[in-house]
């Protein structure tokens, strides 16, 4: 049938047609059902849906359909779920797509069916629910069951690809009934991908002795693919179960070491015992087999497999590593053979980067000479990986402290005598390595005799600076990309070497190559970004460079004036020049694409140029395809119009301060008019729109204290204010209305400062600099609030100490230490004519005007997560029971418990956790009464509102819990539901969602009729006074 007709009715069954026809939900215009989410039902405690045929054919089938799904139809074609929807096409929801795929399923064609199974992946992570996931899987299960083994092998690969969901299966039993019958199969292909099939669920089902049985009874196999597929099964359950670890541990042993087991077999045999550590008498156990099997097997693929298991087995069990350690170094000095060798190294690199305290000095001694002895230069670059791995870690520390006398000396004239031979080596990865070592040793170290490491660290520096910088390949790229993070590290820690440093890289920025060039240029924004080393004089090279790099339009040369155009704006710390602007423009003209343009003009945004950013934000508005672009940078051009006002205010003009000011407000409404229409429902930009709504929140109050503080000048206090004064006995009344104005002014800065912590808190997905830049605004609103009250409110009790300038030792970029430095002159203003002058004076309004210019007179600046979202994470909750309707409430009686269940699942984007992983979510459920019902009489209440909070884990990015609520007021209730993430440092976002649910409160039959009798004055009979409450249901 073709798609998109409506499939042809069949006639109609002579017996009762009106009945058939009434069971068969209309379906709509569109195609789809009049139904679309299921009603479930509850009986005993599960959720089933309504759906054709027997309750106990439903159970079997597994079906989550509603309606007439179970019989294939649907109620019109629809658009098949195989096919990707185009875009604005409309998406199935979670029922039809599993019906679609159950049709699939269905087919009698081996690729439909094929392709209908490995399409389960997409459906699951679409619909991440245990309902769907519980219905997908029971079908799988039946496909497994029957159909043959590339479907079984199909179904072996989704579920492997979906593992996390298998904790979701809500009908364990029942799964692994249908996937285990297929053990008794004559077929040992079929045998071992269902072997597989249980290493796969071991996770779900650790304890099943029946898989157990058959795994033991698998290994003694005759067909190989069974004994492998049981191997894999073996190793699964070994990890999640300790009884099936300490059962099959002998039996591990007694086949590796049996003389009737191939050499292969044993090899794959031994990567077992890395999971016999659930306690110390198994581990120790299987380490004394291992022991043995490396003295016993001395072939060099024994000793590998047996090493990298032996190691693997340590870092499991954590109190064997320094054994460990110790037998891999002595393998690394004694062995001659290169590939144990090269084990040993690869194996001591995952040691130090898990458990780098555990390394001793003598550990790291013995390596050391084992680099310095070694001819050969891969395994000395192998050495040298783990060395510098270590040296930044506080295993270095240890080596340096831990060791008096003579000893102490050696162990230093080898450490660094390796890492000073290394700097210059002919190899590129070992110099790397070596400048590595000395950067961390510098930025670590303390000591007075290792200070002079430093230049040594530079000079090493500056010659792989040279040597990379020529060369195109990606080796080279690769290694100047650790000699220009080890630059940044080392000017971090060690802020006297900056200025050689940055000189370095100036003069080999005009002779490197295009990519050495992006990446230098990377490195001289991120040193200027926290100390201020790019004078002005360095522009004039800057912008011969711009020139002569504009030339070009290879996509390379559009990379290089984005970063070089970065460094120009970082370097100049005050507003860009007309000529610096006009060079900027002009090659961005003959050699850019729009794209270029608008990375550069959101560099500028960063930066505080916002008069560069004006100008390239206008040049694009004709230059893009979609209104929402268009808005989105019409929006950005207001904005950086508004800021651009701002920068000529000048301190003891209030007048114009005040008319800049509302230019900027002026400017900062018609962009976030269209802020808002460039959002949309997939984007609805909220961050953005809610920094700038606070922005001109925060310009308005500031204009507002500006009057406020003018008004002692133009609506001087009356006459009778001494009186009031005196009478009040407050002395702040002799101002007159001033007093009020400031009490308003203070709380307007903290209902701000409030709401930027708000803002703050609902940015989980954030970068450290964007958020840095909320509490800096936040910090503004404090410090003017604080002012406000130390200076006319409250002279008395002010206290200067908490707001003390305790983080300018550590900032991140200009824009914050500026801010810094105007927080600090303020409060140093303000200290000083605390307590003088009672109450108000010029002085003090003056000190709050000058206040509010100097903050404006920083340019703000707009960063990254304005602009771009790296990481994504968002939260989907599901509550149970859930009405058909979501305007219809849900009825329960006033005697009963609603016990409510809140599923979740955490969804991320590309790149999870890359600022802040989520550790556990909180979840708020409260209720609220909307409407009373309309008999008023007086009931007891115990308890009249729902507020509860509950923490969870989620598991493979699922939670889910349970919330019993009282309903005893009669009436409509609203349940709201809102979820907050607690990041691994403690700290609580308020991401949400919000969800709310409808229920309402009925009166129970018996307290019903009880009551009516009260007031008809008629006595309940005996009969019903001696009802009980089993009784009354």
């Amino acid at each position: 049938m073709a798609t998109g007709t409506r499939p042809a009715r069949a006639a109609p069954a002579p017996a009762k047609p009106p009945a058939r026809q009434a069971r068969r939900a209309p379906p709509l215009a569109s195609g789809r059902t009049r139904r679309r989410f299921p009603r479930w039902r509850r009986a005993g405690g599960v959720r089933r849906a309504p759906c054709a045929g027997p309750a106990r054919r439903r159970r079997e089938r597994g079906c989550a359909c509603a309606g007439p799904a179970a019989s294939g139809c649907n109620g019109g074609q629809r658009q098949s779920f195989l096919a990707d929807a185009g875009y604005g096409e409309q998406e199935l929801d979670a029922n039809s797509a599993l019906m679609e795929l159950d049709k699939g399923l269905r087919s009698g064609k081996l690729g439909e069916q094929c392709e209908a199974v490995v399409r389960f992946p997409r459906l699951f992570q679409k619909y991440p629910f245990p309902i769907l996931i519980n219905s997908a899987f029971l079908k799988l299960a039946d496909v497994f069951r029957v159909g043959n083994n590339f479907l079984r092998l199909c179904v072996l690969k989704v579920t492997q690809q979906s593992e996390k969901h298998l904790e979701k299966i809500l009908n364990v039993d029942e799964f692994v009934k249908r996937v285990f019958s297929v053990i008794h199969s004559n077929d040992p292909v079929a045998r071992a991908i269902t072997l597989r099939m249980l290493g796969s669920m071991a996770s779900i089902i650790p304890e099943r002795k029946n898989a157990h049985h058959s795994i033991r009874q698998s290994l003694d196999s005759h067909d190989n693919v069974e004994v492998e597929a049981a191997i894999f099964a073996a190793a699964n359950f070994s990890a999640q179960s300790k009884d099936f670890a300490v059962g099959i541990c002998n039996k591990i042993s007694e086949m590796i070491q049996g003389l009737a087991t191939p050499v292969d077999l044993k090899l794959k045999l031994i990567p077992i015992l890395q999971h016999m550590h659930h306690d110390a008498s198994l581990a120790s156990s299987s380490r004394q087999l291992l022991q043995q099997l490396v003295t016993s097997y001395p072939s060099t693929k024994m000793v590998i497999v047996t090493l990298h298991t032996f190691t693997l087995l340590a870092a499991s069990s954590l109190v064997d590593i320094p054994k460990q350690i110790q037998l891999l170094l002595q393998y690394l000095k004694n062995d001659p053979r290169k590939a144990v060798k090269r084990l040993a190294i690869q194996d001591l690199k995952l040691l130090a980067n898990k458990t780098p305290h555990t390394w001793s000095r003598e550990n790291i001694q013995a390596l050391c000479e084992s680099a310095l002895n070694t001819p050969y230069d891969s395994l000395k670059m192998g050495m040298l990986s783990v060395l510098s791995t270590l040296s930044g870690t506080i295993a270095i520390k240890q080596y340096f402290s831990s060791a008096p006398g003579a000893a102490a000396t050696t162990a230093r004239f080898d450490l660094v005598k390796l890492a000073q031979e290394c700097c210059y080596h002919n190899n590129r990865g070992i110099a790397a390595h070596g400048v590595r070592i000395l950067t961390n040793i510098s930025a670590s170290c303390q000591e007075k005799d290792l200070l002079p490491l430093e230049q040594d660290a530079v000079f090493g520096l500056e010659a792989l600076l040279v040597l990379c910088s020529q060369d195109d390949s990606p080796g080279a790229q690769a290694t100047l990309k650790i000699t220009l993070t080890c630059m940044v590290k080392l000017v971090k820690c060690r802020p006297h070497l900056s200025q050689s440093v940055v000189e370095s890289l100036l003069t080999q920025l005009h002779s490197a190559q295009d990519n050495a060039r992006i990446l230098m240029c990377h490195c001289l924004a991120a040193i200027a970004m926290q100390l201020p080393v790019l004078a002005d004089g360095i522009l004039g090279d800057l912008m011969d460079l711009y020139k002569l790099i504009g030339q070009s339009a290879t996509d390379k040369k559009q990379e290089l004036l984005v970063s070089l155009a970065t460094v120009i704006f970082v370097s100049s710390q005050k507003a860009l020049s007309t000529e610096i602007k006009t060079v900027i423009k002009q090659q961005l003209e003959n050699a850019s694409n729009g794209w270029t343009a608008y990375r550069i003009a959101r560099q500028a945004s960063r930066m505080g140029n916002h008069d560069m950013a004006r100008e390239l934000y206008q040049s694009l508005l004709t230059q893009v395809a979609s209104e929402h672009f268009y808005f989105w940078l019409n929006s950005l051009k207001e904005f950086s119009h508004a800021e651009q006002c701002l920068t000529g205010l000048q301190e003891d003009n209030y007048s114009s301060a005040l008319s800049c000011i509302a230019e900027a407000l002026k400017s900062y409404h018609k962009g976030i008019a269209s802020l808002t229409a460039a959002s949309t429902p997939l984007n609805p930009l909220s961050f953005q729109c809610g920094f700038v709504k606070l922005r001109i929140d925060l310009l308005q109050a500031f204009s507002q204290l500006i009057c406020t503080c003018n008004s002692l000048k133009t609506s001087p206090p009356p006459a009778i204010a001494t009186t009031i004064a005196m009478t009040s006995g407050n002395d702040l009344q002799r101002c007159g209305r001033i007093s009020n104005q400031m009490k308003h002014s203070m709380e307007e800065f903290r209902n701000l400062a409030t709401r930027y912590g708000d803002l703050y808190q609902s940015s989980f997905d954030a970068d450290s600099a964007t958020l840095r830049n909320v509490e800096l605004q936040q910090q503004s609103c404090l410090l003017i609030s604080h002012a406000i009250e130390a200076l006319i409110l409250d002279p008395e009790s002010a206290s200067f100490q908490e707001y003390s300038s305790n983080g300018t030792a550590h900032v991140e970029s200009e824009y914050e230490r500026r801010m810094m430095s105007v927080f600090n002159h303020v409060l140093e203003e303000v200290e000083s004519l605390n307590r003088k002058y009672a109450p108000v004076s010029y002085l003090h309004t003056a000190c709050l005007c000058n206040a509010v210019i100097a903050l404006l007179k920083v340019p703000l600046s707009f960063q990254r997560y304005f602009f771009q979202k790296l990481q994504s994470t968002s939260i989907k909750l599901a509550l149970s029971p859930s009405p058909r309707n979501p305007a219809e409430p849900i009825a329960v009686q006033n005697n009963q418990q609603l016990a409510l269940k809140v599923e979740g699942v955490v969804q991320h984007g590309s790149k999870p956790g890359l600022f802040r992983k989520i550790q556990s979510v909180c979840l708020n459920v409260s209720s609220v009464l909307q409407s009373k019902s309309g008999q008023d009489y007086k009931i007891p209440i115990d308890n009249m509102t729902n507020e509860m909070e509950q923490r969870v884990e989620p598991h493979n990015d699922y939670f889910s819990t349970q919330f019993l609520l009282n309903f005893v007021i009669l009436g409509t209730h609203n349940i709201t539901v809102e979820s907050s993430v607690i990041d691994s440092n403690g700290i609580v976002w308020k991401t949400g969602p919000k969800t709310t649910i409808f229920v309402k409160s009925l009166e129970d039959p018996y307290s019903q009729q009880v009551r009516l009798q009260q007031q008809q004055g008629q006595p309940p009979s005996q009969q019903q006074q001696q009802r009980t409450a089993y009784s009354r249901f």
